[in-house]
């Protein structure tokens, strides 16, 4: 038996740095881009994100406090995910600065908005992976005695998807070779995925 470091959350946890985000780790980036109905155009990082559907494919990450993202999502009802590898991380990071809704973190990060075919909102350019999403609802989370909390997660079903062609090896998408990134805990801890790292693990039958 391990001895267990055991806390309440609504407590404490009595440690120098809340472990929360540090124990479900490493999460995968939802860079997402957004555009409000004046035409801003917002990018931002979200880690508390994941796909949550095949078919049809279902993304979704929450923000905590009602931010340019969400409420750009909430007008016009649209929006792309971009995939974060290691030689976008200093921009990815750029992106996560507070600015004003009427400056685009396309400009302050130095990244190129790529037009999108079903989506109003461009993509990154630079990505090699990107995602076009067309929003399902917006929905603001609460505790379990149902009171609300600042926090909304935001549904979108994915309506078309755009892959770097050099990613694709005999047909099958080689996540390793991009080098995605995942958000760890603390206030900077990232990992990179390489090949170097993968194991392969097939389930039983």
């Amino acid at each position: 038996m391990n001895d267990m470091h055991t806390y309440e959350p609504g407590k404490g946890h009595g440690l120098k740095h809340d472990p929360l985000t540090a124990i479900v780790a490493p999460r995968p980036i939802g860079w997402v881009a957004s555009m409000g109905a004046k035409g801003n155009v917002n990018l931002a990082p979200y880690s508390f994100f994941n796909i949550f559907n095949y078919k049809p494919p279902i993304l979704a990450f929450s923000s905590n406090g009602w931010k340019d993202t969400v409420r750009n999502i909430e007008e016009t009802r649209e929006f792309t995910w971009n995939l974060v590898t290691m030689p976008l991380a200093q921009q990815m990071n750029t992106t996560s600065a507070g600015v004003p809704p009427d400056v685009s973190e396309f400009s302050t990060s130095g990244l190129t908005p790529v037009p999108s075919r079903f989506v109003k909102v461009p993509r990154v350019g630079e990505a090699r992976a990107a995602m076009e999403l067309k929003l399902i609802k917006i929905m603001q989370l609460e505790t379990k005695e149902g009171t609300k909390v600042e926090c909304w997660m935001v549904f979108g079903e994915v309506v078309a998807i755009h892959i770097d062609k050099t990613l694709i090896v005999d047909g099958v998408y080689q996540t390793t070779l991009a080098h995605p990134i995942s958000r760890g805990g603390r206030k900077g801890d990232y990992f990179e995925i390489s090949p170097a790292t993968m194991f392969e693990m097939p389930r039983p039958d």
